[in-house]
């Protein structure tokens, strides 16, 4: 459905405008999708973000500075997030031997088992929202890297 239905307007400023709403919109759509899932199991998506990030690191720890460099949303604060993924058990915090004022930060085994499960079901998810074919998803990805200059 064209943005102007969803959203009830029928004039934009210009294509640039009518653009960012309808990528803030669908944004919003794709984020919506994803939060029942981790509703369930009492997380955000930044706790995924985080523990995605650390498993593309994994065995290896990373420093919360380099979390924050790469995570998506960049506004939160790491410290509280971290400090649920540790209460949860699924990432361990430790003091780096090399530098005793840096702290690392990886995933348990438990915290592996559960990042390959949630992303088992979003998977599942995210197939249900796939509405293009991989030469429009590489188009459109290229779109959003020229947006952002």
């Amino acid at each position: 459905m064209e943005i102007e239905k969803l959203i009830k307007q029928t004039r934009f400023k210009d294509s640039f405008h009518k653009a960012i709403v309808n990528l803030i919109y669908t944004s919003n759509f794709f984020r919506d999708a994803h939060l029942e899932l981790f509703k369930k199991y009492d997380i955000q998506g930044q706790h995924y973000n985080i523990m995605r990030i650390l498993r593309g690191k994994h065995p290896q720890p990373v420093s919360p500075g380099y979390i924050k460099e790469v995570m998506i949303d960049k506004g939160r604060d790491l410290t509280r997030l971290i400090d649920k993924l540790e209460r949860l058990q699924w990432v361990e915090r430790s003091i780096c031997p090399e530098n005793k004022r840096k702290v690392n930060v990886k995933l348990t085994d438990h915290g592996l088992d559960f990042i390959d499960r949630i992303t088992d079901e979003l998977s599942v998810v995210d197939s249900k929202l796939r509405a293009l074919d991989e030469k429009e998803y590489e188009l459109l990805s290229n779109l959003l890297d020229r947006m952002r200059g």
